[in-house]
Formats: structure tokens, C-alpha cells, sequence
């Protein structure tokens, strides 16, 4: 099986900056496009920024200039790091990754459980 784990969220304060990571672990042949997703309260779940293997990334408008996704293939690895931060962007943050996995002949897209990013002073 495939799992995978994200870490950083929590409280900040606006203008402050957190750092989201994700580690995909299990049974993974290779992991194509990673990406972070948020659902905040009453809304439906956005892309936040995607990154390919190659390193293309693309991000939603209202992030563009504050967040960087990067990630590390030899760690299966996915990072969202955010600043500055705005009341706006508080919602839970989802980790997501498109994996063949070892002995497949496809691919899938895991998610991780979400991590909850608040913005508030």
C-alpha cells in the first residue's frame, strides 16, 4: 500500500509563514505530479500549486508570489512553503500524488488525511 503523511500546519499570525510537508511511503515504483489542495469552511476543495516530476509547477492566482511547491523525487517528498500568510488562506491543506505503485500497470492518486493551516491574530 501507499500512505501519505503531511506535516506543519497550525496557528499563525498574518504576514507569518508556515512550511507544509507530505512524504509518500509504500509500495511506490515512481510518484508523478504532487500537488496541495485546501478546503476551507463552506467551500469546495481548490488546487493550491502542482509540481510535476521535472519540476513544472503551477499555482492558483491568489498564491502566486507568496507560496513555493517544491519537492524531492529521491524522498518521494512534496513542500508547500507559505509566506506571507493571509486570513484568506486558512483552511485544511491536503497533500496529493499520482503514484504507480510496484508490479501496477496504472496509476493512482493517493491524499493524504489534511493538516489545518489557521491565519488569525
Amino acid at each position: 500500500q501507499v500512505q501519505l503523511a503531511e506535516s506543519g500546519g497550525g496557528l499563525v499570525q498574518p504576514g507569518g509563514s508556515l512550511r507544509l510537508s507530505c512524504a509518500a511511503s509504500g509500495s511506490i515504483l515512481i510518484t508523478n505530479d504532487m500537488a496541495w489542495y485546501r478546503q476551507a469552511p463552506g467551500k469546495e476543495r481548490e488546487l493550491v500549486a502542482k509540481v510535476t516530476r521535472d519540476g513544472s509547477t503551477k499555482y492558483a492566482d491568489s498564491v502566486k508570489g507568496r507560496f513555493t511547491i517544491s519537492r524531492d523525487n529521491a524522498k518521494n517528498t512534496v513542500y508547500l512553503q507559505m509566506n506571507p500568510l493571509e486570513p484568506e488562506d486558512t483552511a485544511v491543506y491536503y497533500c496529493y500524488a499520482n503514484i504507480v505503485r510496484r508490479g501496477a500497470l496504472r496509476t493512482t492518486d493517493y491524499w493524504g488525511q489534511g493538516t489545518q493551516v489557521t491565519v488569525s491574530s
